[in-house]
C-alpha cells in the first residue's frame, strides 16, 4: 500500500484504471470522486456517464479506451461533517507520477487526453491553461501527443448557455482527438500485436 502523501489514508480503494490495454487513446482525469473510490474504479459517477457520452460522440465507446487519473487515491478535504472531493496538489500528482508514467510506458498509446486543469497540468506545467490552451496538442511522455479539455464534471457544473458553450469547446477537442486517432500509424510508431498460444 503506497504511503507517499496523505490521501493514502481516507481512502477505501486505490484506482488504478481500467480499459483496453492496447488502446490508442489514453483519458487521463484528476482523481477518483467519492463514488469512485467507494467502487474502486475511475469515472463512475455523473462525470463517467457523461464521459461516456462525450467518448460515443466520436465513435469511441469506454470499453475501447483506457482511463484513469492523474493520481490513484481519492484526495479529500474535511468539512467537519464529511469528506468532500478536493483537486490533487502538485505535490500528490509528483508522489504518483511514477504510477501514471507506468501506465503509459506500458500502454504506448497514441493520444493522451487530459481532462480538466490538473491533469492538463501534470503534462504540461503548472504555468497551463485549461481556458486558453485546452484543444491545443503538446508532447507528452514517450512522445504521446497531450490534448487538454475541461472535465466532465466541469460541464456538469455549467448551467444554460455556459453549458451549451462549454460542451462546444470540449466537442471540438474531442473531434481533435478523433482526427488524430484517424491519422495512418507512421512506420516508426509501434503497435500492439495480439499473442497466441496456440499457433
Amino acid at each position: 500500500m503506497c504511503r507517499k502523501c496523505g490521501i493514502g489514508a481516507t481512502r477505501t480503494n486505490s484506482v488504478y484504471g481500467e480499459g483496453d490495454p492496447c488502446a490508442q487513446l489514453m483519458v487521463v482525469g484528476e482523481g477518483p470522486g467519492e463514488t469512485e473510490d467507494k467502487l474502486g474504479r475511475p469515472f463512475v459517477g455523473r462525470a463517467g456517464e457523461l464521459l461516456d457520452k462525450m467518448l460515443l460522440a466520436i465513435g469511441l465507446p469506454r470499453e475501447d479506451v483506457y482511463i484513469c487519473n492523474t493520481v490513484k487515491c481519492r484526495p479529500t478535504l474535511d468539512t467537519g461533517t464529511r469528506l468532500a472531493n478536493r483537486a490533487p496538489t502538485p505535490d500528490e500528482m509528483r508522489n504518483c507520477r511514477p504510477y501514471l508514467d507506468e501506465q503509459i510506458e506500458i500502454l504506448r498509446p497514441r493520444v493522451i487526453l487530459a481532462l480538466g486543469a490538473p491533469a492538463a497540468k501534470s503534462f504540461m506545467g503548472e504555468k497551463f491553461s485549461i481556458t486558453k490552451q485546452r484543444g491545443q496538442w503538446f508532447d507528452g511522455p514517450l512522445g504521446v501527443p497531450v490534448i487538454a479539455t475541461f472535465h466532465p464534471a466541469y460541464i456538469l457544473r455549467q448551467t444554460g448557455g455556459a453549458m451549451t458553450e462549454v460542451k462546444k469547446l470540449v466537442f471540438a477537442d474531442l473531434k481533435a482527438v478523433r482526427a488524430r486517432l484517424d491519422e495512418p500509424v507512421p512506420a516508426t510508431e509501434s503497435t500492439p500485436e495480439q499473442v497466441s498460444l496456440f499457433d
